[in-house]
């Protein structure tokens, strides 16, 4: 059985943090709308752009505008202070030379591209766009699937979603607790890793148990 490797991106392999938080203050200060705390931003990440901007704008206030200047926007911002987190890299190369493996990410599409092709070139990726539900959907990670030519995967992700949509996917996860959730607010996690020199022992622990249909 061909196992293949997913990982989620924002808070899982980048730490984007600080480029979403200006893009969507950016937004905010456009339209004359309170600006958002670091802090705020990490707890509204994590379920795509509508998402984040429906939270960030002012409670009881139409998201539309504010999503489509986040779209103009963002894609041509994402790579300023974005950065790998320390030895996700090193810890890619390594898992991409023995296994097939991707990045899904909720971010769209525009952005995911052009930041994995700098980050980890030659690696498959995929965005949020029209067609293909979001997570925690299954649907992306079929799609990633089927483009490495893996017959299941382990899902690795940073955040409740990702937890679900493993469950969706009928994968094992791996949860990370370097990103954008503290291991107590990723619900649902049964397998954590607290760093990313731990990250390639572990996944060869959890494909031997796939291995073995434990």
């Amino acid at each position: 059985m061909k196992i293949g490797i997913l990982f989620d991106l924002d808070g899982t392999l980048l730490n984007t943090l600080e480029d979403l938080c200006d893009g969507v203050n950016y937004v905010m200060d456009s339209l004359g709308y309170p600006r958002r705390t670091l802090e705020e931003t990490r707890q509204f990440v994590g379920n795509g752009a509508a998402r984040l901007l429906a939270l960030a704008v002012p409670q009881g206030v139409d998201s539309g505008e504010a999503l489509r200047r986040f779209q103009a926007y963002y894609p041509a911002h994402c790579r300023i202070k974005t950065a790998p987190y320390p030895g996700i890299p090193e810890a890619l190369r390594t898992l991409a030379a023995r296994y097939p493996v991707a990045i899904v990410s909720n971010k769209p599409d525009t952005a995911v591209k052009p930041l994995c092709a700098d980050y980890f070139p030659g690696i498959f990726s995929l965005g949020e766009k029209t067609g293909c539900p979001r997570k925690p959907a299954p649907e992306m990670v079929y799609a990633a699937m089927a483009a490495i030519g893996a017959e299941t995967c382990i899902y690795v992700g940073d955040s409740e979603v990702d937890v679900l949509t493993a469950q969706n996917a009928g994968v094992p996860c791996l949860s990370v607790t370097w990103g954008f959730r503290k291991q107590e607010e990723i619900t649902g996690g049964t397998h954590f890793c607290h760093s990313t020199d731990q990250l390639v022992p572990m996944l060869e622990n959890m494909m031997e148990a796939l291995r073995n249909g434990q």
